[in-house]
């Protein structure tokens, strides 16, 4: 589990933080997200003047979707640019949830929360595997992308059903 070492950046000017994720961690359960593959984040952790700490770098993985249209499987390689920064100072935090507190009494952060967060906004709720993708018959179920069928789409609108059934009087 990737940690940025604070001993280590009170000493140097900056600190790697290299790691990975297995798909099934337990820092993606309820999450939505599945991933077909490892995630792997590549970050570099700066602290700034006014005592901010913050971590640049890239979070890739290959997620694990079906497309909305056809429900055919298309995993989906994702990489993510992430800035993410730290501070004790509670004025400078806010309430936007952009900063996040600095962990007092310890010499590490564990990014994962941050990531797991960083992830959950950043993906889209729905994948489609093409733009021409032509979905599924809502009648018989067929994938309309690799056959056809004769079912008419054509469904009367319900809300005409009163003035139908006076017609047929």
């Amino acid at each position: 589990m990737p940690t940025l070492d604070l001993r280590r950046l009170a000493q140097d000017d900056s600190v790697a933080v290299v790691g990975e994720w297995a798909a099934d961690d337990a820092l993606w359960a309820e999450s939505g997200l599945t991933f077909a593959g490892r995630v792997k984040v590549d970050l570099v952790a700066r602290e700034t003047g006014s005592g901010e700490i913050v971590a640049t770098g890239t979070v890739s993985t290959v997620l694990d979707r079906a497309c909305r249209r056809c429900l055919e499987q298309a995993d989906e390689e994702f990489d993510l640019d992430v800035a993410l920064v730290w501070s004790d100072d509670a004025e400078l935090r806010g309430d936007d949830g952009e900063i996040r507190a600095l962990p007092t009494g310890t010499d590490e952060i564990d990014v994962g929360e941050a990531i797991r967060e960083e992830l959950l906004l950043a993906v889209p709720p729905y994948k489609v595997c093409d733009p021409d993708c032509k979905g599924l018959c809502p009648q018989c179920g067929i994938n309309w992308n690799e056959h056809s069928c004769d079912c008419s789409t054509e469904e009367p609108d319900p809300r005409w059903d009163a003035l139908r059934a006076l017609q047929s009087e």
